[in-house]
């Protein structure tokens, strides 16, 4: 029996039989997900009653629940724990799913349909009207209302990007796992903290190596190599792996992809009527038009710039101090593969700061209590871990999350450490999503959510436990964040639920999480030392606080030239040409590094390229939308300095926050809501202040 054609799938909060279900399973309710969807679609289209908000509208948000099931396990699985099985799959179906979807979004008796629902729709209830306004919205940009000819277009430009998407993000697995540094001499390594140097001997253990050292290109082994290792020769090797990830001669080179699906993006926007892609997206986002975030971008320059540059010259005199010392033996000039080991350096001499000094206080079962009791200091609501609910992979555990009366809000999943088939890097996604059923007496039943955080943490060791660094811990908030925007979802509707948000909003829960990270009283809750249990000293709080604006500047222009890079991209009004004949430069890295020259930090080899394995602005959601990291941080930091104000422990501002926005979704424009809560739009000044700049811009809604 293939569990996943039923809607129950007899489990604990009828959570996901992981154990239970097989490639063929998903490949099979796929199949029978699309053919019954279709049936669906056939019958509100076939339905003679006059189209109304109901038997269309709210009818059409009810399709496809057979077919969700598999795609969300698919492509959930595809980031998390994915095998060439299921790869193979994916590569097989994404077609068929990318024409399954432009059939029901093309089908021009649907769309009459619910043409005819919106001419004549009136409603005093806002989520009603914000559904009735999504779904409409909806149609017209996947096409709707275009000719015959340029839907056929449409649907073979979905479909390739599907495809092409797909191959992006197996192509970065699979060139991640394929470097491994080994060293078996120990004075190669002078710099590297004991705790790094035993987890590498583990891995090279894990990997047949007996004796050694064995480094690779996943976040917990690289970033450490990279600030810690005094050998230039390998910091080199290592950052040039890196870097050129999905760039070689072989079968994983996504230069060509990128190019394809950047031209493809182009092509559906100007079938669509708008000039670029990036006019595409942002005419369905808060910021509204490419003139207002470029203007954005461009406030963020004039305001960090400077001070960007500031610290990349103290970054590399602090190199130039080290040679003139003795102290290091390495080229005079000042490369990209030195900055976050002569930063540390820096940092650590102006503040007596090391992360290895805070590793201890930070073992993960600790940081764990403390990122959930915050949560429940804040909104009351509790974490119950709970073995009976299958999960995917040993390392993964899943909690249930209750609300202040016992009421269960949610099903969360926890999935910690790097394995070589997941994807790098952290995200939280969702195996289902909230939303209300109607049932007999005319009441709403609720529908409680799955959701999922996703990291790759330092793993444990045969001596210590997995002890994460200060920015682990500010990514675990991160992804926490997102997370509560999902368990606090209270809307009828799933299109409206939780993370489906304006995509420049989604990041306001879970950047202001973030800001707890450098709080006393927050870190007082739980970080205490894994082998003497004392509580992490008032000084090195103090270090943390005294040095929370070190490389300010540069961490924002960072941020800033990939948002810059992004909207280079997808500004084009032509295509990017193919690579001509006997050219050594691709044109995707050409443009790349005329970014890079244009922004005047620092200098990048020729060779690398971000782009190759740029997954947000490529394969993800964040294509033209990379500048709604800064957009929501001017937000979080206006909203945190609400708490700061009030005590950030103070629960009538928590609970403000919960109700306005955490709990809204997309139930109303997000402008509104952050109005709503804040009581103003949102300024510019706390982000400045809190990363020590000054001036004021607003942004302003409509």
């Amino acid at each position: 029996m293939n569990i996943l054609l039923h809607a129950d799938f007899n489990t604990p909060y009828n959570t996901f039989p992981f154990n239970n279900i097989s490639i063929a399973d998903i490949a099979e309710a796929i199949a029978e997900g699309m053919r019954q969807e279709n049936e669906e679609i056939a019958r509100i289209i076939d339905n003679p009653e006059t189209p109304t908000f109901e038997n269309t509208v709210v009818a059409l948000n009810e399709t496809g629940k057979v077919l969700e099931r598999a795609t969300t396990l698919m492509y959930n699985q595809l980031s998390a724990n994915t095998s060439d099985e299921l790869e193979k799959l994916a590569q097989e179906i994404s077609q068929k799913l990318s024409e399954h979807q432009s059939s029901i979004m093309l089908n021009a008796s649907l769309f009459e349909r619910v043409q005819a629902v919106n001419e004549n729709f009136h409603s005093d209830d806002a989520e009603e009207c914000m559904l009735m306004e999504k779904t409409m919205r909806g149609f017209l940009r996947s096409g709707a209302a275009l000719t015959p000819e340029k839907k056929e277009h449409l649907k073979a430009i979905n479909a390739e990007m599907a495809q092409l998407a797909l191959v992006f993000d197996q192509n970065r697995i699979k060139e991640t796992n394929a470097f491994e540094l080994y060293v078996e001499d120990k004075s190669m390594l002078i710099g590297l903290p004991d705790t790094e140097l035993e987890a590498a001997a583990e891995t090279a253990r894990e990997h047949g190596k007996e004796h050694g050292w064995m480094f690779t290109l996943h976040a917990p082994s690289l970033q450490p190599f990279m600030m810690y290792a005094e050998n230039e020769g390998l910091r080199r090797q290592m950052y040039l792996a890196a870097n050129t990830r999905c760039t070689h001669n072989n079968e994983y080179n996504n230069y060509e992809i990128c190019r394809k699906l950047i031209n493809l993006r182009l092509e559906k926007a100007q079938i669509m009527g708008y000039k670029h892609f990036a006019d595409f997206i942002l005419s369905n986002r808060m910021a509204e038009s490419t003139e207002r975030v470029n203007n954005f971008i461009n406030d963020l320059c004039h305001h960090y710039k400077t001070s960007a540059l500031e610290d990349l010259a103290n970054v590399a005199e602090m190199k130039e101090q080290c040679i003139q010392k003795g102290h290091d033996k390495c080229s005079e000039s000042f490369e990209p593969w030195d900055f976050a080991h002569y930063s540390h350096l820096l940092k650590l001499r102006d503040y007596n700061i090391d992360p290895e000094m805070l590793r201890p206080y930070f073992p993960l079962d600790r940081v764990i209590e403390g990122v959930f009791n915050l949560a429940t200091t804040l909104y009351g609501i509790t974490f119950h871990e709970d073995v009976s609910i299958q999960v995917y992979h040993p390392d993964v555990k899943a909690y249930r999350v209750h609300d202040h009366d016992g009421r269960l809000l949610a099903v969360l999943y926890a999935d910690f450490f790097p394995r070589e088939n997941k994807q790098s890097g952290a995200w939280m996604t969702s195996y289902r999503e909230e939303c209300k059923h109607k049932i007999s007496d005319g009441s709403w039943e609720d529908e409680r959510p799955h959701v999922s955080v996703n990291m790759n943490f330092s793993k444990p060791t045969s001596s210590k436990p997995a002890l994460l660094r200060l920015g682990e811990v500010s990514t675990f908030l991160h992804e926490f964040g997102h997370a509560l925007h999902g368990i606090f979802a209270d809307t009828r509707y799933k299109a409206l639920s939780g993370t489906n948000v304006l995509w420049d909003f989604v990041e306001l829960p879970s950047q202001f999480m973030e800001n707890f990270a450098l709080e006393p009283k927050f870190l007082h809750t739980f970080a205490k030392h894994f082998e003497t249990g004392e509580t992490i000293p008032d000084n090195l709080i103090s270090a943390i606080r005294r040095a929370q604006n070190f490389n300010a500047g540069y961490a924002c222009m960072r941020q800033v030239s990939f948002a810059m890079l992004d909207m280079e991209f997808y500004t084009r009004t032509e295509p990017i040409p193919a690579p001509s004949s006997g050219s050594t430069v691709h044109p995707i890295a050409r443009i790349e590094h005329e970014v890079w020259k244009k922004i005047g930090l620092q200098r990048f080899p020729q060779e690398t390229s971000m782009t190759a394995q740029f997954g947000h602005i490529i394969s993800g959601g964040y294509a033209a939308g990379y500048y709604s990291y800064k957009w929501a941080e001017v937000l979080d930091a206006d909203a945190f300095e609400c708490f700061k104000e009030h005590g950030i422990f103070d629960t009538a501002t928590a609970k403000r926050f919960r109700e306005t926005i955490l709990s809204k979704g997309s139930t109303v424009h997000p402008m509104e809501l952050y109005r709503n809560f804040r009581g103003r739009d949102a300024t510019i000044d706390a982000l400045l202040r809190r990363d020590g700049m000054h001036s004021a811009q607003i942004i302003r809604g409509k």
